[in-house]
């Protein structure tokens, strides 16, 4: 994928990014409170970064991610218990922080963990 320069970012940000990533971020928290819908709440969630500030989006199918992974099992059950609520809490804090010149820096850290926090994904790399 191309690297987009960072005045490409920075106007998408100014422009699309901070409106449009709390739309992003809540929509992915209400398919993801739905059994059936999940699947796709999880990849709006992947690419909340690149909504944000066109960062560039990070694959799920590469398959050294899965190596320090915890179980599915123990994923599955921290989501029903806490990931749906922490992710929405978090993700809304996040896109919070990201309307402030001193809050982007720690919104694209929170943002860029979302996926470990709703479900325990870890990205490699």
């Amino acid at each position: 994928m191309t690297q987009r320069s960072l005045l490409t970012r920075a106007l998408w940000f100014l422009f699309v990014g901070w409106w449009t990533t709390p739309i992003v971020v809540n929509v992915a928290w209400a398919l993801n409170a739905t059994v059936i819908l999940i699947p796709i709440g999880i990849k709006l969630i992947n690419l909340v970064p690149t909504v944000l500030t066109l960062a560039e989006p990070r694959s799920l199918s590469d398959q050294s991610s899965s190596r320090g992974q915890y179980s599915l099992l123990l994923r599955a059950i921290y989501f029903v218990l806490v990931g749906w609520w922490l992710s929405f809490l978090w993700a809304n804090v996040a896109a919070l922080l990201a309307i402030t010149i001193i809050g982007l820096p720690i919104a694209i850290w929170m943002l860029n963990r979302l996926p470990f926090v709703t479900s325990l994904y870890r990205f490699h790399g």
